[in-house]
């Protein structure tokens, strides 16, 4: 496919399997933020580095900055040939890209070119592949056959998502992909959630594989997952399409809830720091009140209290706000949370999807 050096990422995408490699010589920080699907990091100036040649550009003079990052950057890219790549033949063909497809990607793209690989360079680097997924994500949500799952929290809304997974149905995993439950108390204990970008690259990179006009399943989201925030156009697609609604007793619910959420049984701490998120809309009575039931261990009767009094009003009023077809929604009651019922109906959807 090398026809020249530099190559736009549009023109790369086209025929992204001929590369062999795809390297983000930007820092460590940079990579970890967002980067392009696939890509491996080989940072030619790292966090300390990128600083420090950046202060004394400012600082001091250009000139001087250039003399500092050309030395770092040759070592760098000494280091990264010798540990990762001396084993590669003259046909090898990998695409490099920092910021702006400027300096740090030409100097690898330099180097490997003058070895004898068939390296290219992303023009406009990771701007220019941000740029794409901008433009590109609104146009997949629109032409997408989304099916949007309903239901009260405790549903288990996220376990079908699953289950249809597992059939090889086409899912969006929203709460997955930002590493948050999607409510007040969502936030997971162990998990940071990603950049604003990296979240939307994961969709981007997951609508771009799907065939559009089969069915895409999605958990009926608020606009904001945590700190992240649901693509507006994406948003705008998912509320205007069908719906499918779950169905639960509320025994059941509980039992859910209670599995998903045991993390706060043991951090009652942390449950009472989340709660205090709702003291606006309760007030600070039925927060206490809350609270007590979290330090006596009363979980189950906590979550039922938090389902009846704020999240099924909740998400009555938001359902009949924002989801157009809600009301028209086909609707699954699940005779239990066991993953069987999960999985029977996740077979049943995809059974009569294939048949429409």
């Amino acid at each position: 496919m090398k026809s020249s050096v530099l190559i736009s990422f549009e023109q790369a995408y086209q025929n992204l399997s001929d590369f062999d490699c795809i390297i983000d010589v930007r820092s460590p920080g940079e990579f970890a933020e967002d980067h392009i699907p696939g890509a491996i990091n080989c940072p030619v100036l790292n966090d300390e580095e990128r600083i420090r040649v950046g202060t004394l550009y400012k600082q001091v003079s250009p000139f001087e900055a250039k003399k500092v990052g050309a030395a770092l950057v040759a070592k760098n890219i000494g280091l990264h040939i010798e540990q990762q790549f001396l084993n590669k033949s003259k046909d090898w063909h990998p695409l490099i890209y920092c910021w702006r497809g400027g300096n740090r990607s030409g100097a690898m793209t330099h180097i490997f070119g003058k070895i004898g690989w068939q390296a290219q360079q992303l023009d406009g680097g990771y701007k220019d592949f941000r740029r794409y997924v901008n433009q590109s994500l609104p146009k997949l949500a629109a032409q997408a056959n989304w099916q949007v799952l309903c239901g009260e929290t405790g549903t288990g809304k996220s376990r079908l998502i699953q289950a249809l997974k597992k059939q090889d149905a086409q899912v969006i995993d929203l709460e997955q992909l930002a590493l948050h439950r999607g409510s007040v108390l969502g936030k997971l204990p162990t998990d940071e959630q990603p950049s604003q970008k990296s979240f939307e690259t994961h969709i981007w990179q997951a609508l771009s594989q799907f065939n559009l006009n089969q069915p895409i399943y999605v958990e009926a989201e608020s606009k904001k997952i945590g700190n992240l925030r649901v693509p507006d156009a994406m948003m705008a697609s998912i509320r205007s399409a069908p719906c499918l609604q779950l169905q639960l007793a509320l025994e059941q619910r509980i039992a859910l809830l209670s599995e998903d959420y045991r993390h706060f049984v043991y951090d009652t701490q942390l449950l009472k720091t989340q709660l205090d998120c709702l003291s606006q809309i309760h007030g600070k009575e039925q927060i206490r009140k809350w609270s007590a039931l979290a330090e006596e261990n009363q979980i189950k009767k906590l979550i039922e209290e938090l389902l009846l009094k704020h999240y099924d009003p909740a998400y009555q009023r938001a359902i009949a706000r924002n989801f157009t077809q809600a009301e028209h929604a086909t609707k699954y009651l699940l005779p239990d949370y066991n993953d069987n019922s999960y999985q029977d109906l996740a077979r049943h959807l995809k059974m009569t999807a294939s048949n429409e």
